[in-house]
């Protein structure tokens, strides 16, 4: 761990720090917004924050080029959530929203900062994701974990762009203080899941940002609790599987949204394909494991390319 981004790492503390005080705030602060604690957003913000960075942390650290250029990357993401969290956690002591919201010039001047910064994290993500994409880790299970991770990361990262443009109801209110929303076909602020805060009456584009932001840490850890499997084709298949099943879900869920469909109330239409994904992935898994039952295994030979040149002029 000490060749993990450290400014990432120290971003990762202060939002641990930061998600405690929200956790306390959440219990004693009784105000409530769009009927949800007050301080609830900045608890889900700093957690998913935590984990953002840890995970960045880590994979800036399998780099063994362009570390100057990681480093860099790595600490542009530390300090632009840094300053969206600060403007987040501003605004709730104000009492007033942090997304969308124009009703004053300096609700107008923090939410531009906050699109500022969601910018900035979205193009730094793109090109530490490129940077690490083409780094080839221990096991080519290892690999493909990590850049299905990154792809379907920046797909949810993307989602939030969906959420920006006004709605007709809002176009159609000339004095409307609220620009943009979560929600698709009903208003922001209706009845939602406890905590999350999601729509039960409408679509709710959180619900994919969500899943696909952390694909980054869910398909790696996959590659982890995987590691005790010794056939690595095997392990490999498995990792593939699960990363065209979770890329599936990100799909059908940004599908959903659209339609301005609660996550908690499909139609008929989204359980067949959510029947369909489910099927496909029942015959995909126990197909991929028939190697394991027979028998065959295949011996981990995949090496850090530095340790092989190594090891080639030692027997010369």
């Amino acid at each position: 761990m000490t060749r993990w981004h450290r400014p990432l790492l120290l971003m990762s503390a202060i939002m641990a720090v930061l998600a405690v005080i929200s956790l306390f705030g959440v219990f004693l602060d009784h105000r409530v917004l769009d009927g949800l604690p007050i301080w609830l957003k900045p608890l889900k913000f700093t957690l998913s924050f935590v984990a953002y960075g840890l995970t960045w942390a880590w994979l800036l650290s399998l780099r063994r080029t362009a570390q100057r250029m990681s480093w860099l990357l790595g600490s542009v993401m530390a300090t632009a959530s840094v300053v969206e969290i600060t403007v987040i956690i501003s605004q709730v002591i104000r009492g007033r929203h942090s997304h969308f919201n124009f009703s004053t010039a300096l609700d107008s001047s923090l939410y531009a900062l906050m699109g500022t910064t969601v910018m900035v994290l979205m193009l730094t993500n793109l090109a530490a994701a490129f940077l690490v994409l083409f780094e080839r880790q221990a096991t080519p299970a290892d690999t493909w974990a990590i850049r299905i991770g990154l792809v379907v990361s920046a797909a949810g990262l993307a989602v939030a762009i969906l959420m920006l443009p006004p709605t007709s109801a809002q176009l159609a209110d000339t004095t409307a203080a609220v620009l943009g929303a979560h929600s698709v076909g009903v208003p922001d602020g209706g009845p939602g899941l406890s905590l999350l805060g999601w729509s039960t009456t409408g679509g709710d584009l959180r619900v994919p940002h969500f899943f696909g932001m952390h694909a980054l840490q869910v398909l790696p850890l996959l590659a982890l609790l995987t590691r005790g499997i010794r056939d690595q084709v095997v392990r490999l298949r498995l990792i593939l599987i699960a990363g065209a099943g979770y890329t599936g879900l990100v799909a059908l869920v940004t599908w959903q949204a659209l339609r301005g469909q609660p996550l908690v109330r499909p139609d008929a239409l989204t359980l067949g394909v959510a029947g369909l994904l489910v099927a496909g992935m029942a015959v995909a898994v126990p197909l991929c494991l028939l190697p394991l039952r027979r028998g065959r295994v295949s011996p981990v030979t995949v090496e850090p390319v530095a340790d092989v040149r190594e090891s080639a002029t030692v027997e010369a």
